[in-house]
């Protein structure tokens, strides 16, 4: 076994540890030079002289010796699984993580890494978002991507879930990181993304196979979604979100960060318009992060309206009263003065030609 093996090994047995996070793991192989030295010099008196090192974490390394047998057989079972254990002692560890402050010391990955070579954008925004925010996210990460742009988020419900569709119907890598085990999907809704990434892109998280989603791993995880990107894009967001967390993580990193505003009073604006507010670049189109990204776009997205020369004229004229946020049927009768039932006939001819998109409790908005 070589050296660097050896040293994976001892570092996979560090990063077991439930209370041992990727600064303090780092400053025992720093201290002891090495994470078998580590192992072999485990002693109280020894731990006390590190500085930062509580009580709590000199008692979890003292009783970890016993688990040594435990984690090198769950190492052997990583390759049994599909599941790759990436580490900063490897040369495809991701260098733009190694350029954050606590970077991990430790990835399991299912799939690819994100590459070094081609720029990457994460686009996160809120779990109940709107369909208007999640068509806006598809829309923009499919855009990016097309562009070699390479799409970075946490799968979860909403803008997540949108951004890696995006991608992945461009026919282009999407990237997903867990708050939990890469042998989980969470949530179990998004699976079908979930298996596809482990086919056209990658799942990975510092956090080993079985691990449950809990809710303290999130904020732990968006430092990395920020930090594997070059730039972070945020849909939609209430005043408080952990997509908000992602954006300060990602000042803090030193990566730009653009979002799309909204309206005023729209309870899932205000995050991104406080964001622009406090000096976030705002973006209204792919160009504007390709732009940034040094990158001429060969096929920018506009928000137009469709062609609807081919339209018959009660079609036309309800799809002249539509927006792309969406509007209550009732509301539409109302303003085009057309009946109910009448509208519901049209809305439904103007839905499957692909010129409008309903959402729930007969919403309905024109497609971008």
């Amino acid at each position: 076994m070589t050296e660097r093996e050896t040293e994976r090994r001892y570092l996979h047995w560090l990063c077991r540890n439930p209370q041992l996070g990727a600064v303090t793991i780092r400053t025992l192989g720093e201290y002891f030079g090495g994470f078998e030295n580590t192992y072999n010099n485990i002693e109280e008196k020894e731990l006390r002289q590190i500085k930062g090192m509580r009580q709590k974490q000199v008692d979890a390394l003292l009783e970890w010796k016993r688990h040594l047998p435990e984690t090198e057989e769950q190492y052997q079972e990583l390759a049994r699984r599909m599941i790759r254990f990436v580490t900063p002692l490897d040369v495809d560890y991701p260098q733009r993580l190694r350029e954050i402050h606590g970077y991990p010391m430790g990835l399991y990955v299912r799939g690819e890494l994100p590459s070094g070579d081609r720029p990457a954008v994460a686009v996160v925004g809120a779990r109940g978002s709107s369909a208007y925010g999640e068509q806006l996210a598809e829309k923009f990460a499919a855009a990016l991507a097309t562009e070699n742009v390479q799409i970075i988020s946490g799968l979860a419900a909403g803008i997540d879930g949108a951004a890696h569709r995006g991608a992945l119907r461009s026919g282009n890598p999407s990237y997903a990181v867990l708050g939990c085990g890469v042998n989980i999907c969470y949530p179990s809704a998004n699976y079908g993304l979930y298996r596809e990434m482990t086919e056209c892109g990658g799942i990975l998280s510092e956090f080993p196979p079985d691990a449950k989603p809990l809710a303290r791993h999130f904020p732990m995880r968006n430092r990395i979604i920020s930090g594997l990107a070059d730039a972070v894009l945020v849909v939609e967001a209430k005043k408080k979100s952990g997509s908000l967390i992602t954006a300060e993580l990602a000042l803090e990193q030193g990566r730009e960060v653009f979002a799309v505003p909204g309206r005023v009073t729209d309870l899932l604006s205000e995050g991104c318009n406080r964001l622009i507010q406090d000096g976030a670049q705002m973006a209204i189109a792919p160009s504007d992060i390709l732009e940034y990204l040094g990158i001429k776009c060969r096929k920018e997205l506009k928000i137009r309206e469709k062609n609807v020369n081919g339209l018959a004229k009660s079609e036309k004229l309800l799809y002249s009263f539509l927006d792309f946020k969406p509007k209550h049927l009732d509301d539409i009768a109302a303003e085009s003065g057309l009946p109910v039932s009448e509208c519901m006939g049209t809305l439904l001819e103007l839905e499957l030609g692909g010129y409008v998109y309903r959402s729930a409790n007969h919403y309905y908005g024109k497609k971008i």
